[in-house]
Parts: structure tokens; C-alpha cells; sequence
């Protein structure tokens, strides 16, 4: 019986077929269709790209990805396959994908799977040979915005990406997170640790440390102090941080209770809960190479990211008073990076130390959260 990849190598042996992708504002790229068949030719969502080099496939199971069409700038995506090993979930949660170009067999000892092979396994359609390099110049020049994509004509693209929700206001949280409570990790300390859509990667980070409980994200707050966490972890996520009041009333519940450390989208749910705000950002970041500059030492870290929502940095002052201070911001574009609480032991960062993919500079941030949770048992 053949693989899910040699009936894709066989099925593209000629020529794919003809696709459109065409913007909310009428911008129109041709391309050829990959991976699944979406419904009546259309697949849709909000576009956003990425500037990765590789870890493609931990982009595509990020579940931060809900709800989106991740286009990726580097011309070559899937060269060296898929493997269980690197993914983030235990499903694809983006919209689909944009590429300029896709091989048609991968090249490395680790690949258990082509990558377009991998997308017809679980439903995933996309797009190959745009020009994602004026694609990407158009999302700078007018931001993130609805698309659609596929083999349906070009009125049926372009009323169906006019039609495109986007994320703002929407709570794509509920979709991804886990129903029932599992543990991971064996270390001494205990942390609870909400999953507003949790990666794999920052579950092991955490597991080396800890033990992990982790739970849903409508868990109330009593009944996870009533596991007895020496911390809490907040999660990253997909959606608006705005849309889930829920959740910023479980953080608040929280906060002087226990330790609490946030990462993305966690981040945005603990600064509002200390009464911040959070707004968007024109097309997000999402990359392998930002820097970020701690500031109390002035160290620069190449830092892994991936959100389309920020911390608004005057929001963190109350009645005169910061109710946070500022200790990690972007040297791009200056956005608030990370942030800890000045009355409670909390603190939380936008980016991913935990890195699937990119680099390893912010890791020491896990350890940080041990110390404090020590700190606070003594």
C-alpha cells in the first residue's frame, strides 16, 4: 500500500493546478494548488508571513496559527521533509500556507514524510509559485488582512476575502485548547500551566523543571489553586487578547496567590489582567531573528516570535503608578517585549524563549520562573 506522500509524488508527477490568491483589497497572485482541496475551491483567512528560514513544520502546527494563511518569505519550504519529531500539536491549526516554491521529494535522514504530503493528511490546503516577495511587501505596506485562495474563480476568491472576519475580536482560543487535564515533566516544583493553545516545545522547556498539570483554558482559578501549582504558567494562543475577558478574570483571580509567568499570548493576558490594554499590530511579527534588548543590562537577544498583538506600554501605569515596568522591548520597532509585575510576583515576555524554531537565547527565562517560585516557598 503506497504512503500519503508517493500518492502525492505520483498525483504532481505533471503539472498542479492553477490557483489564485487574492487579497481583501483586491490584490491578485497566481499560483498553483498544493496540499488538500478545500471546499468549493476557496480556503480563507488572515494572512500573515513569516521570515523563517526553516522549522516550517513547527510554524504550520503552532496552534497561535488558528485562524490564519501563513505566507513564508524564504523561497524554498519544505527541502527537508516533515518528521513527528518537530511538531507542535497534534494538528495543524493554520488556515494554510503561501510558499514561492515547494520540492517535489525532501532530502534528509530525519524526513518520515514529504511536506505537501503531510498537508493532504491533515487537510491543509495551500498555494506554491506566488511571488511572495511583492506578497510580502504588500501585507508591510497595508498590514494583515482576510484572504482567499484556491482553484475557484476570481469573483468567487475575491467576494470570499472580502468576506474574511480576520481575527481581531474573535476568541480562537476555545478551538485549540485541551478538554481534559494530562501531565508532563517529573521535577519537584508543581506548575499549572493554562493551555490557550500550548506548544510542545515549551511543555518540555517546562517539564525538564517542573511538574507540569496542565489545563483548560476556562479552568477557574480556585480549582487550580486547589492543586496546590508552587506556580502558574500562562500559554501562548492564537486570536485577540481582547475577546477573552474570561481568562483575563482567571489571571486576576490569580496574581498574588501564586507565581506567574506568561509567554505571548499569556503575556498580553497577564498585562491586562494587571490592567494594561493590548492592541494590534499592523502585520505582526513572526520570525526566527527579532531583537530584543533586556533592559536592565542592555544584553540583546535574537529571539523567536510570533504574535499579531502587543502590550501598550503607557497602559502599565495606574493613578501615577506603574502597575508593571517594562524589561524586554523590541529594538525593531520599539513594542514592549516583556514585563513583571511591581506588587505581585509575576512576569511575562511576547516572545518564545522556548524557540521551536529559532534560537536559544531567552531559555534562561524558564529558570528565571523557577527562581521565583523558590523564592516564593521560602
Amino acid at each position: 500500500m503506497s504512503s500519503v506522500t508517493d500518492q502525492v509524488d505520483d498525483f504532481f508527477a505533471g503539472e498542479r493546478p492553477p490557483a489564485l490568491l487574492v487579497l481583501a483589497d483586491g490584490s491578485v497572485f497566481e499560483g498553483e494548488a498544493i496540499g488538500a482541496a478545500p471546499p468549493g475551491g476557496v480556503a480563507t483567512g488572515e494572512l500573515v508571513f513569516n521570515t523563517v528560514l526553516s522549522g516550517y513544520q513547527e510554524v504550520v502546527t503552532d496552534p497561535s496559527y488558528a485562524g490564519q494563511v501563513v505566507a513564508f518569505t524564504y523561497p524554498h519550504i519544505g527541502n527537508y521533509g516533515v518528521t513527528p519529531d518537530d511538531d507542535e500539536a497534534r494538528r495543524p491549526w493554520c488556515q494554510g500556507i503561501v510558499v514561492r516554491d515547494v520540492p517535489p521529494r525532501p532530502s534528509s535522514w530525519r524526513s518520515r514524510e514529504s511536506l505537501e504530503g503531510f498537508l493532504v493528511r491533515h487537510g491543509v490546503p495551500g498555494i506554491t509559485g506566488v511571488d511572495t516577495r511583492r506578497l510580502t511587501r504588500r501585507v508591510r505596506e497595508a498590514g494583515a488582512m482576510g484572504c482567499a485562495f484556491g482553484t475557484a474563480d476570481e469573483d468567487t476568491l475575491r467576494a470570499a476575502a472580502a468576506a474574511e472576519p480576520g481575527t481581531t475580536g474573535r476568541d480562537l482560543v476555545s478551538d485549540v485548547t485541551t478538554g481534559e487535564l494530562y501531565r508532563v515533566g517529573t521535577g519537584a516544583l508543581h506548575v499549572v500551566a493554562y493551555d490557550f493553545g500550548v506548544k510542545q516545545t515549551m511543555l518540555e522547556c517546562l517539564g525538564e523543571l517542573a511538574t507540569v498539570t496542565v489545563v483548560p483554558a476556562s479552568f477557574p482559578a480556585d480549582d487550580a489553586l486547589a492543586l496546590g501549582p508552587d506556580g502558574v504558567f500562562l500559554s501562548n494562543g492564537p486570536g485577540d487578547p481582547a475577546a477573552l475577558p474570561a481568562q483575563v478574570g482567571i489571571v486576576e483571580s490569580l496574581l498574588g496567590r501564586v507565581p506567574v509567568f506568561g509567554i505571548c499570548l499569556g503575556h498580553q493576558l497577564l498585562a491586562t489582567a494587571l490592567g494594561g490594554r493590548t492592541y494590534k499590530l499592523p502585520f505582526g511579527h513572526h520570525g526566527g531573528n527579532h531583537p530584543v534588548r533586556r533592559v536592565a543590562s542592555g544584553v540583546v537577544e535574537i529571539t523567536s516570535q510570533n504574535h499579531n498583538y502587543a502590550v501598550a506600554e503607557d497602559s502599565l501605569v495606574r493613578g501615577g503608578k506603574p502597575v508593571a515596568e517594562v524589561t524586554h522591548v523590541n529594538l525593531n520597532d520599539g513594542v514592549v517585549e516583556g514585563i513583571r509585575a511591581t506588587s505581585v510576583p509575576a512576569f511575562g515576555v511576547q516572545y518564545h524563549p522556548e524557540a521551536g524554531p529559532g534560537p536559544h537565547d531567552a531559555r534562561y527565562l524558564f529558570d528565571d520562573f523557577v527562581d521565583l517560585m523558590r523564592e516564593e516557598k521560602r
